[in-house]
């Protein structure tokens, strides 16, 4: 093995823990570790490339597994992704085409249709600067979370269009063979489902994954479309879910070399940073964008915010972008190093600003719903509860069960809340009370009624979903009992002290619960082998 390699993983896992010690984002480590690795002479290879474009084809894959295509087709989609890529394009082109005029280095001698490319290119937003922030937080499948992922989809459309208009080199005839693929999904489906649960399992996704990238390279299409579609054609199926998971830990790994590559691409001088740090300070002008355009297509107020929060970055795209633009003497190279240092000065805004963006909105609602329309779209308009004495929240597979166990037992006086549409209506065409709700999200405790509440069972993936939880509960007056879930014992303690009434350590309880169980099970052996002598 590259000893260089190793080295630059090392400075990777010491810039990560550093950072998660100082309560920030392990990915802004990663992208500092591959700035420090070129300062100390790491080279870019072909062996960090592989593992980053790994990283980010299995990422696509995992997407697509959890995709409703149906999704894309809501206009707040594609007509958000379509309007924003032209405002940002019309507002920001003129601009650097304008600083120009001013002598500064980079920008002396740009025409107008360079600083187009460049405004294109910095209008995209990270696909996986979002998406790995938006799993961490547990937001993925939230209203906001997967208005978020339908627009970046759209975009990466956008950028597959521009390499093919600007290279001139089209797909292949053989390119119409790819819509085959569609009958062919029961097929991949049946695989999948014969892989089991063990390793073929993620192996099976792995190989899916990577023969649909080269398939679609064969043809002249981005391999990385080919990732999504194929992600797309197993969505819905009940394994997908068991894959997406199993191939979580792969993809982080995979990731890393991502960032390190991005620090990789080359060691920028003194102008060519402080450059990145102005072009860094349009961040804000897109966070505006999105919020006016998600707002005019009746979004509500909150996840309007919190898309335009987590968008507010450029993106690995627009590298491609650039890149390809670099390559047929669109701009010059120096620009490459420009854009790659803004992509990750805004991976670090994003990260932190994302992390406070709950509690900002929080504190400004009042404000920020005032640019909401009067009707809101059908799936935003809040449920009504009746008569409910218990509410689980968050149906995975803990809550899930819980909500079922106790529905057995009260009925209707227990609902089940998930911000996952697919997984509430599934459960409604079980004949559950089941609603779509964000736990977090102050506007929905408003405006429902909480008064016949008596306990609230919190199983959510992390313990800061059920901190914010608790807070929104107590901070619109619930005085019942609040129960959570924890899956380490170093979150028991912190959960109680933020307000939680009780907390199950899932592993400890479910093995005590076992053994409840099996003991159960011997008594009622020993009655019948009792009755059984005295007949």
């Amino acid at each position: 093995m590259d000893y260089l390699l190793v080295v630059l993983i090392a400075i990777a896992f010491a810039c990560g823990f550093i950072c998660k010690l100082i309560h920030q984002p392990p990915l802004i480590g990663f992208l500092i570790a591959g700035f420090v690795g070129n300062a100390v002479g790491i080279e870019l290879n072909s062996t960090i490339e592989t593992i980053a474009n790994l990283g980010i084809t299995v990422m696509l894959f995992t997407i697509g597994l959890k995709l409703n295509i149906k999704d894309l087709l809501k206009a707040e989609i594609w007509a958000g992704a379509v309007v924003h890529t032209s405002v940002w394009v019309l507002v920001c082109a003129p601009l650097v085409f304008i600083l120009g005029s001013f002598s500064l280095p980079y920008f002396t001698g740009l025409a107008l249709s360079q600083a187009a490319i460049i405004a294109f290119a910095l209008s995209f937003s990270s696909t996986v600067c979002v998406i790995k922030i938006l799993e961490e937080s547990g937001e993925a499948r939230t209203r906001h979370g997967k208005v978020a992922i339908g627009i970046l989809i759209m975009q990466d459309i956008f950028a597959v269009l521009f390499m093919v208009f600007a290279t001139g080199k089209a797909p292949t005839l053989y390119a119409f063979g790819l819509i085959l693929l569609i009958p062919l999904a029961p097929l991949f489906k049946r695989l999948l489902q014969e892989a089991g649960h063990g390793e073929l399992l993620p192996l099976c996704g792995f190989v899916m994954a990577l023969c649909a990238y080269q398939l679609f390279e064969l043809v002249g299409v981005k391999g990385d479309l080919g990732a999504l579609i194929m992600g797309m054609l197993l969505a819905g199926n009940l394994k997908a879910t068991e894959l997406a998971k199993s191939l979580y830990g792969f993809k982080d790994i995979f990731l890393i070399g991502f960032f390190l590559s991005i620090g990789l691409t080359a060691l920028p001088n003194l102008e060519i940073t402080l450059i990145a740090i102005g072009l860094s300070l349009l961040i804000p002008i897109k966070f505006i964008l999105f919020f006016a355009i998600f707002s005019a297509l009746r979004l509500r107020a909150r996840t309007s915010f919190l898309t335009g929060s987590v968008m507010s970055n450029y993106s690995e795209f627009g590298l491609i972008v650039a890149s390809v633009a670099v390559s047929m003497n669109m701009i010059g190279s120096d620009w490459l190093v420009i854009i790659a240092l803004s992509v990750s000065f805004s991976f670090v805004f994003t990260s932190i600003f994302y992390r406070k963006s709950h509690d900002i909105y929080r504190h400004g609602s009042a404000r920020l719903r005032k640019f909401e329309r009067k009707t809101p779209l059908a799936e935003d308009v809040y449920p009504c509860l009746s008569n409910v004495q218990v509410m689980v929240i968050g149906m995975g597979r803990v809550g899930k069960g819980a909500f079922e166990a106790l529905s057995q037992q009260l009925s209707a006086a227990v609902c089940g809340m998930d911000a996952d549409e697919v997984k509430v209506e599934s459960l409604r065409q079980k004949g559950k009370n089941t609603i779509v709700g964000d736990g977090e999200n102050i506007d929905f405790w408003e405006n429902i009624n909480i008064s016949s509440l008596q306990l609230v069972l919190l199983a959510l993936p992390s313990i800061d979903d059920c901190t914010n939880v608790t807070n929104q509960l107590r901070n619109h007056g619930y005085k019942g009992k609040i129960a959570a879930i924890a899956r380490y014992e170093d979150e028991v303690e912190p959960l109680l002290e933020k307000g939680v009434d009780e907390v199950f350590n899932f592993f400890t309880d479910a093995g005590l619960g076992f053994a409840e169980e099996s003991i159960a099970i011997l008594n009622q052996q020993a009655k019948k082998e009792k009755i059984q002598l005295e007949i």
